[in-house]
């Protein structure tokens, strides 16, 4: 029936509404707003030397205000039509056409209020990197590694991979991921940390239970005016690319490593056949990765993953295998008890709740 299907429509965009809420509840959003308000109702306001920052700080969050207004207040009016003509077949019609327009709105909408900061919108890179540990960390890295390439399916951001190092017997040693599409920092800037998988290791003879770290970091791809890099601060080597083997594998110097050497910082491509395309993604790299260096350094409470030990008691999350099955974010508190969706790219929830999380911290 018609109204049964309205009911699950309207129960299918809870969920958003719940992060809609709870995100704008925790952001200080609605303070700062009636704050403005007052502010700029004064008499002498027109006076203050930060009038237009002012105004237009205002009108921005008076039009997130309308939009937050307008989609939490549609879906209780929809709720309520919905039951107050049960029994009016055409009247059910009309609003099932304003239940799929609600529906588009909210999803949009949520996302545009999770990601508002400027860098959301950027291009990035994601870097993987097996901890201590062999075989076990490196296969740990290369699941981390589908994982990613899997969420970017599934969000349709296009992924390539545009540095990995091969581990000797199984897995790989790092990897690097460029991502492009619709707000793939924004998504993904929370996935920067340890990850720490407990499991029975497929490479131990006595089905041992084992716990592996891999780290990830992620950095927005940034403009070239945005830093000046001295090209007398630069080592670039050259070497043939690895791979599986075969005709993959290239028969000249065509990757290239750079070494930024003030800070030590190394990035390295190998994707492309050319030397030259090689160098200039390893130059996005480098850049993305000293703007982000720097930004952290500023701000203490996000730390550069690379001077953090891979071991326990630093993982942001944590992925259970045995003896239970458990992934737990640990700065969220937000639990799967389904792992195996995870490692297949469903981090759509852990996502959101980081970003609710930071939100709420801004404030």
């Amino acid at each position: 029936m018609l109204i049964d299907d309205l009911h699950e429509q309207l129960k299918a965009v809870e969920p958003n509404i719940t992060t809609i809420k709870i995100f704008w509840g925790n952001s200080g959003l609605e303070q700062r707003f009636q704050d403005l308000t007052a502010q700029t109702s004064q008499e002498n306001f027109w006076q203050h030397p930060q009038q237009a920052e002012i105004l237009k700080e205002l009108q921005r969050i008076r039009v997130q205000r309308d939009q937050y207004l307008h989609v939490t207040q549609t879906y209780a009016d929809l709720n309520e039509l919905v039951n107050l003509f049960a029994h009016d077949e055409s009247e059910l019609i009309k609003i099932a056409h304003e239940i799929k327009q609600l529906a588009k709105t909210i999803a949009s909408f949520k996302i545009a209020l999770l990601l508002n900061d400027p860098q959301d919108g950027a291009n990035c890179f994601l870097n993987i990197n097996a901890g201590a540990g062999g075989t076990e960390s490196q296969d740990w890295a290369n699941m981390l590694l589908r994982m990613y390439i899997r969420f970017c399916e599934r969000e349709k951001l296009p992924a390539d991979i545009v540095d990995i190092q091969h581990g000797e017997e199984a897995g790989i040693k790092s990897a690097t991921l460029f991502i492009r599409g619709k707000n793939p920092y924004g998504l993904l800037k929370g996935e920067q940390g340890i990850h720490r998988l407990v499991r029975i290791s497929p490479f131990d003879s006595n089905k041992r239970r084992h716990t592996s770290f891999t780290a990830v970091s992620v950095a927005p791809e940034v403009p070239e005016v945005e830093i000046v890099i001295n090209p007398d601060d630069l080592r670039i080597d050259t070497y043939r690319a690895g791979g599986a083997g075969g005709q993959h594998v290239n028969k000249t110097d065509s990757a290239v490593r750079i070494t930024h050497l003030p800070t030590n910082t190394v990035v390295q491509c190998q994707s492309e056949r050319s030397q030259i395309q090689n160098r200039v993604t390893a130059m996005k790299m480098l850049q993305a990765k000293l703007v982000q260096q720097h930004r952290e350094q500023e701000d203490a409470k996000n730390a550069a993953i690379e001077k953090k030990k891979i071991e326990w008691g630093s993982q942001i999350r944590s992925y259970v295998l045995h003896p239970y099955k458990m992934v737990k974010d640990h700065r969220t508190d937000y639990e799967s008890p389904q792992p195996d969706l995870v490692l297949d790219g469903d981090l759509q929830d852990f996502i959101e709740a980081y970003l609710i999380e930071l939100g709420k911290t801004a404030s």
